[in-house]
């Protein structure tokens, strides 16, 4: 495949940063480097412009912080003008990394993405008996810097390009790694297994295969070919990418067992939800409760980001499971006493009066009482409204009526 070049001028075009800044910045423009960045937007933008050209961009300093969910990890963030610099990279080259991608790679890609992979992992459960799963020890930390330049150099032949490429997989130091937390390390990452797919696929002539990130799986029908496969990829992968197997949980396992696979264990006709992820969503819902009652999110983010949440379960079977979920989590609400005097406080159940002049509405709808809105949505309780009639966060009747309802598909 021929290489691209002159990719630095589309990269540093104003047009191209104007982007990347308004993509950089979503869900963040309340911060202060973002809005110090963005007050001075045209002006910080001919700057990191005249850097990229003229050679002279050097990446910052990153914060370190960590997050357990669900397991201890070292997030790395990058100034927000390295952000910005790392989305116009992203922007020039996703393209380019489209054209080498196998089908069944479903990671950082347009429409692609975890539930696509799941749906296509149990598509790959039905017609085979078997499945071999792979994992990759430390991937991200184990990222060898010499390999994954050599594979940018076979995408792009722009030299200057390279070069800036070449300070972001570097920083800060040391010849193994790639932070978590940079859109780069992201398709970096991506980038750098596509090369065991292509073997798997063209050599190995695995014909079910797909992988999200260092999650792995080849399907067959004979038990004894996947174990020998299992050999084989290991040693490819110490050879050519400088990694290892996480031996622990790579197996081969009938698909009648259950494949967990991305929070979920999926069988042939069935999708179930892990109990470690339903627990994650449940304690994210009730940080939420928890953040509109103290006024820390409004009511539209709060139901974003409830919708979000639940929405993705339902791409398991999980109709019982959701509505007996979101009736305890309503009754939570009231037994341990989250709505307190004098805070923002929410009604349950009925149809709203609301109108267009009714700010205390989340959904101004200009309905009137026979108007029933069957919508997810809170209303704040007024003073003169009776507190055992509150459940926090949610309305029982939208969360139990099972017509004309998204969450319980």
């Amino acid at each position: 495949m021929r290489r691209a070049g002159f990719l630095l001028e589309k990269v540093a075009h104003f047009d191209t940063l104007l982007e990347a800044a308004r993509l950089a910045s979503r869900g963040k423009k309340n911060t202060l480097t973002v809005a110090e960045f963005m007050f001075d937007l045209e002006g910080q933008l001919f700057k990191l412009q005249t850097e990229l050209l003229e050679g002279s961009y050097r990446p910052g300093e990153f914060r370190y912080f960590k997050i357990c969910d669900p397991k201890e990890r070292t997030i790395a963030e990058s100034p927000f003008r390295d952000r910005v610099v790392h989305h116009a990279i992203c922007l020039v080259l996703e393209p380019l990394l489209e054209r080498r991608y196998i089908h069944d790679s479903y990671a950082c890609r347009p429409g692609k993405g975890a539930h696509r992979a799941l749906a296509r992992a149990q598509q790959y459960c039905r017609r085979n008996t078997h499945y071999l799963k792979c994992d990759v020890k430390k991937y991200f930390d184990s990222i060898d810097h010499e390999v994954l330049k050599s594979l940018l150099r076979r995408i792009t032949k722009d030299t200057r390009l390279l070069r800036i490429l070449d300070l972001i997989v570097d920083h800060p130091g040391g010849s193994k790694g790639v932070p978590i937390g940079n859109l780069t390390s992201q398709h970096f990452a991506n980038l750098y297994l596509d090369r065991l797919d292509h073997w798997l696929k063209e050599i190995g002539q695995v014909q079910d295969y797909l992988r999200y990130m260092d999650d792995f799986i080849c399907f067959g029908n004979s038990k004894a070919t996947l174990h020998s496969l299992r050999s084989e990829v290991g040693s490819f992968l110490e050879t050519h990418l400088r990694l290892q197997l996480k031996e622990e949980v790579t197996h081969v396992a009938s698909v009648h067992q259950g494949l967990s696979f991305l929070g979920f264990r999926i069988f042939p006709s069935v999708i179930r939800i892990k109990s470690e992820c339903v627990t994650r969503c449940r304690r994210k819902i009730v940080l939420r409760m928890n953040q509109l009652e103290m006024g820390k999110i409004s009511e539209a983010k709060f139901l974003d980001s409830v919708q979000s949440l639940v929405t993705h379960i339902t791409h398991g079977n999980t109709l019982l499971g959701r509505r007996s979920w979101l009736r305890t989590l309503s009754l939570e609400g009231e037994n341990e006493g989250m709505v307190r005097n004098g805070s923002n406080r929410v009604i349950r159940g009925g149809s709203w009066n609301n109108d267009a002049n009714n700010a205390r509405c989340s959904n101004r709808n200009n309905n009137t009482p026979t108007n029933r809105n069957n919508n997810i949505g809170v209303r704040l309780l007024s003073s003169s409204e009776s507190e055992n009639d509150a459940v926090y966060g949610l309305r029982r009747s939208a969360l139990l009526d099972d017509q004309n309802r998204t969450l319980f598909r």
